[in-house]
């Protein structure tokens, strides 16, 4: 996403009039509301006889699939598709890291003749493909896979669709169903897994903690929004990506990459460091990732800014975490406060890490996303009015 600040200046604006969530904690205002409380959809489960227990955040009492999950979110959104609704000029943009990896799994325990035949659907765009059925939009469709970082990528694709002219709408988002033997395993392995819980920016933080997922935003540029009369819920003023070209899964140490990402989306949206209320940090618990968004934080925020993260009540849903994340910034910005960090205890950093639900301004935030492959991704999403 290069810059191109002369096209960005005349192209669209794109304003935010729909959004639907689910997590672990319930719906969008379920999880909104058991978040402000502090409460974590953590719990300790052993769901496969070769794997031990770890701290999981489940939608139901067992692992759901990821087009069920994502049928229910797109039930949520659909108040938002209203009667002028138009197949032709809705775009879809939605990701999902593991997408149907559970499905291959599952055929591989059976290997039945019966089990084989549906996986003609099971490829990594299925979700976008089906959510394009479902709502019957006829226009450009995308499927981004960025490992962690795909929520916001998926969410940035959307944006420059409309900016573009390619769309007039686009829903995006991203879904994640990560519960599977093969997932758990991998992370365990590598040992990003904690044991216990999870604990962003803490001293004493162990790792990451899974979760089930999905979020889906309504884009539109604004003059649609108007003409049909829908409610503005927030602004997307920019986004940026780039990549740290250094490891398969480790961040670079050198924090330039990052920087340059998050240096990007200021300068596109128009923004200085000093005019942002709030973040939204990737802050998945693991011991690298924290340090270096502590470091990107005050490097580039000296003055101080409210942070927090939100994997220790919902678990990281990994591909599904950024629009997660983006979704709640708008929340934040139409309930005027900052959720909280859930299960800080000890900061071992000095940051304005918000730890209990705080009141107060929020009109600008930055949503951050940082996935395996060095792929950093930053969004920033302000007051629609």
């Amino acid at each position: 996403m290069p810059d191109r600040p002369t096209r960005l200046d005349s192209s669209r604006d794109v304003v935010v009039t729909g959004i639907a969530l689910r997590s672990a904690l319930g719906d969008l205002e379920s999880t909104w509301t058991r978040l402000l409380a502090g409460e974590t959809a953590l719990r300790s489960r052993s769901l496969f006889a070769e794997i031990p227990a770890r701290p999981l955040a489940l939608v139901d009492k067992m692992p759901i699939s990821v087009l069920d999950l994502l049928d229910r979110v797109l039930a949520d959104l659909n108040d938002s598709l209203d009667a002028t609704f138009d197949g032709q000029s809705c775009g879809i943009s939605i990701g999902s890291s593991r997408s149907m990896q559970r499905a291959w799994e599952d055929w591989l325990q059976t290997q039945s003749l019966e089990a084989r035949l549906p996986w003609l659907m099971t490829l990594p765009h299925t979700p976008a493909l089906h959510v394009a059925k479902s709502i019957g939009s006829r226009a450009a469709v995308f499927a981004p896979m960025a490992a962690c970082a795909t929520g916001l990528w998926s969410i940035a694709r959307g944006f420059l669709a409309i900016r573009d002219e390619t769309c007039d709408r686009v829903v995006t988002g991203s879904v994640e169903a990560p519960i599977s033997p093969l997932t758990i395993a991998t992370f365990d392995r590598m040992g990003a897994l904690s044991p216990d819980a999870c604990r962003p920016f803490d001293r004493a933080r162990s790792g990451m903690a899974l979760g089930e997922g999905a979020a889906l935003l309504l884009l539109e540029a604004r003059s649609a929004a108007e003409r049909g009369g829908a409610k503005i819920l927030g602004r997307l003023a920019g986004a940026a990506m780039t990549a740290d070209a250094h490891h398969i899964s480790a961040p670079d140490p050198d924090i330039s990459a990052a920087r340059m990402a998050i240096e990007q989306c200021l300068s596109r949206s128009g923004w200085t460091a000093e005019s942002v209320d709030y973040i939204h940090l990737h802050g998945t618990g693991t011991r690298l990732n924290d340090r270096r968004e502590a470091e990107l934080v005050q490097a580039l925020f000296p003055q101080g800014v409210a942070v927090s993260s939100t994997k220790g009540a919902t678990g990281h849903t990994v591909g599904a975490s950024g629009a997660i994340g983006a979704a709640l910034c708008l929340r934040a910005i139409g309930a005027q406060v900052v959720p909280p960090c859930v299960g800080t205890q000890d900061l071992e950093f000095e940051l304005d890490l918000v730890r209990e639900a705080r009141s107060q301004r929020v009109a600008r935030t930055l949503c951050f996303s940082f996935g395996f492959g060095g792929q950093n991704v930053v969004l920033a999403l302000e007051r629609g009015g």
